[in-house]
């Protein structure tokens, strides 16, 4: 008996010794010497650890304060993974009273030198606070002496004056090993609990109880027998029920990036968390579940929103001045909003509300989107055009997926008169009647209309962009090849084109023309309508080209859209997670007059042929004809839908790769 009992107690000792400690700075031998990652090969760095733990503290002058302590451990396998060095912690900064802190912060880097863990301490020439408007700062820290192989181990926490809890992210783009949850909110505060659906990871959450209590101090002052004030001083003790959310989960899958995806944000496995109401003892419960007419309402009624639409003193002699004498209501929305575009530039800083108020951007010449918006919507409601604000949520802020003044981040303009509808964004140089920023082609936006109605507007473009490219070859008796080419650029081809290339240098936009083309050398290049956004932006150039004919014995052989042509696929991963989002429909044109060389005469040419994708969401057509001296090849490649779903993906991917293996199908020539 007391044989076994011996090696039960070895047993359970060598369990406890191979056991991992998380605790904060205690890094094991194994971690450091890991060179890949056991769930994931490809992985540049992994969360072995993280653990979170919210909870609300009662504090007698202030209420209940939120506590978020966070503790990450992670390893770096090669430089790529250095990113994860840096850690930015967002914070709300309304005041000192109300603002989130960053109470504590530990961090170490350890290193594994000469077989022996060497550690680096953060210190405080690593961590640093930063303002991003009145509403938001970011402490921002970097771990020391980071190198391939090491570990980065540190612990924060957040105190918050408010209630509503942020997003908790269980799925990053590096994999999780080890994640721990909990929860604690005390059953005065009730909270409506959603797992993002749109996640392929779902967490298992489990839901306790325990019990809980605080003490409130009291001070009373009475008179004693003597008729003097006497203070007494008592404790009540409080006790209730704490509602407790935990999860551990181990080995969760990296979320990664995929072409042409919305925003990866919208796929993360996350838990929300939303205040939806409060019930003090013998109060009536308090709900604050809202609706969108409730959200848009309260955000009419703020002060640096709806009041700056009913500002206009500051610009009324301007703008009359400006539209004098103009009745076309297109043309005076033309007018007002060009002027907006060149009296106030966007500081970069996104928001619904205003940051300095209208009368004030107007004054410095600068602000955020809301400043320049809702100053627009204020400007053409003076000139008696029918214009109204829209709510949006930009791309990086994600989808909201419940009624929430968070679920917005930016504004911009509509313009609904009779017979004249259009989108407005004046924070962009090159934008132009329902020409937006891509940033803002996200989902729906919230009109709101005077007085605080509402209602969803889809932000989805169906206004097409074309891109037309014609193109010259005529083939030297060196080989080489000497042409032209003419291209068009319509709508957003036409707004991006100008983004990427109005005010840059010839030397650098040839450059660019020339990156990844071969032996190519571009001249004579021509930029047309490169500030006007109501025309097609025109580029015209001519090139000559190298190494684009491939002579075998007494034959030619050569693709005829040169260096015009795909090459590269984005779409090579087998499987896919995420919808294809595309923010508008492209039709693209490629026409090329090809002069055969003297001496030469057609062996073969690509067979023409005709590709669709589900029934004309997207379409590839490839035409080529010979005629005497002569080729002439058409290519249109249009796609005219915004989201290809995962399940169409096998089929959208043979389909693209189908136009480009035509694309770069060859012409064979040979010797008369």
């Amino acid at each position: 008996m007391k044989k076994i009992y011996l090696i039960g107690l070895f047993v359970l000792s060598s369990i406890i010794s191979f056991a991992q400690n998380y605790k904060l700075g205690k890094v094991s031998l194994e971690e450091l010497k890991e060179t890949v990652c056991p769930i994931d090969s490809n992985a540049n760095a992994s969360l072995l650890y993280k653990y979170e733990y919210i909870s609300f503290e009662y504090r007698q002058d202030e209420g209940f304060v939120q506590n978020r302590k966070v503790h990450e451990r992670i390893k770096i396998y090669n430089k790529e993974g250095f990113k994860w060095a840096t850690k930015k912690i967002r914070l709300y900064n309304k005041s000192n009273a109300n603002s989130e802190n960053v109470t504590t912060l530990k961090g170490y880097t350890f290193n594994l030198i000469d077989g022996k863990i060497q550690e680096d301490k953060l210190k405080k020439d690593g961590i640093f606070e930063e303002e991003a408007n009145k509403y938001w700062k970011f402490q921002t820290f970097t771990m020391p002496n980071i190198k391939e192989g090491c570990v980065i181990d540190y612990e924060y926490e957040i105190r918050s004056p408010y209630l509503s809890i942020d997003d908790i992210d269980f799925q990053y783009t590096i994999p999780v090993i080890k994640l721990e949850l909990k929860v604690k909110t005390p059953e005065y505060f009730i909270y409506n609990k959603l797992l993002n659906p749109r996640a392929s990871y779902i967490p298992k959450i489990k839901d306790l109880k325990e019990n809980g209590s605080f003490i409130i101090n009291s001070k009373n002052r009475n008179l004693n027998e003597y008729n003097r004030v006497e203070s007494n001083f008592s404790q009540s003790k409080i006790e209730f029920i704490e509602n407790i959310i935990e999860s551990d989960e181990t080995n969760i899958p990296a979320l990664k990036d995929e072409p042409l995806i919305d925003n990866l944000d919208n796929y993360r496995a996350k838990l929300i968390l939303e205040h939806s109401g409060t019930k003090y003892p013998n109060e009536p419960y308090k709900s604050y579940t809202t609706t969108w007419d409730d959200v848009t309402k309260s955000i009419y009624d703020n002060p640096e929103f709806g009041n700056q639409l009913e500002r206009n003193g500051y610009y009324e002699d301007e703008i009359n001045a400006l539209i004098n004498g103009e009745n076309n209501t297109a043309a005076k929305a033309l007018l007002i909003y060009n002027f907006v575009k060149s009296k106030v530039k966007w500081n970069g800083y996104y928001g619904f509300t205003t940051e300095n108020g209208v009368r004030k951007a107007y004054l410095e010449g600068t602000g955020n989107a809301a400043d320049i918006n809702l100053m627009l919507v204020s400007m053409l409601r003076f000139a008696g055009i029918k214009a109204n604000p829209v709510l949006v949520s930009t791309k990086n802020n994600g989808i909201p997926l419940f009624p929430t003044r968070q679920g917005f981040n930016y504004v911009i303009c509509i313009i609904e008169d009779e017979g004249f509808t259009s989108l407005l964004d004046a924070t962009e140089p090159f934008g132009t009647f329902n020409i937006l920023p891509n940033r803002v082609l996200n989902w729906q936006g919230r009109i709101i209309r005077e007085y605080g109605s509402s209602s969803w507007i889809n932000l989805n473009s169906i206004l097409l962009s074309n891109q037309s490219y014609m193109l010259n070859i005529q083939m030297q008796d060196d080989l080489s090849i000497i042409g032209k080419v003419r291209s068009n650029f319509t709508n957003y081809m036409a707004y991006n084109y100008r983004d990427r290339f109005t005010g840059i240098s010839e030397e650098d936009h040839i450059k660019y023309l020339e990156k990844d083309k071969g032996e190519i050398v571009i001249e004579s290049i021509e930029f047309e309508n490169d500030k006007n956004p109501l025309e097609p932006v025109k580029l015209t150039y001519d090139y000559e080209l190298n190494g684009a004919v491939e002579e075998i014995g007494d034959k030619l052989y050569f693709s005829p859209l040169l260096f015009l042509s795909s090459t590269e696929n984005p779409f090579k991963q087998k499987v896919r997670n995420f919808p294809i989002t595309i923010d508008y429909p492209v039709e693209t044109k490629y026409l090329v007059n090809i002069s055969l060389p003297d001496g030469y005469e057609v062996e073969s040419l690509p067979e023409s042929s005709a590709i669709d994708f589900n029934n004309g969401k997207a379409k590839f057509n490839y035409v080529i004809k010979e005629n005497g001296k002569y080729l002439q090849l058409i290519v249109n490649f249009d796609i005219n839908t915004s989201l290809i779903l995962p399940k169409d993906y096998e089929y959208f991917k043979t389909f693209y790769s189908m136009g480009l293996e035509k694309q770069n199908e060859k012409v064979v020539l040979k010797k008369i």
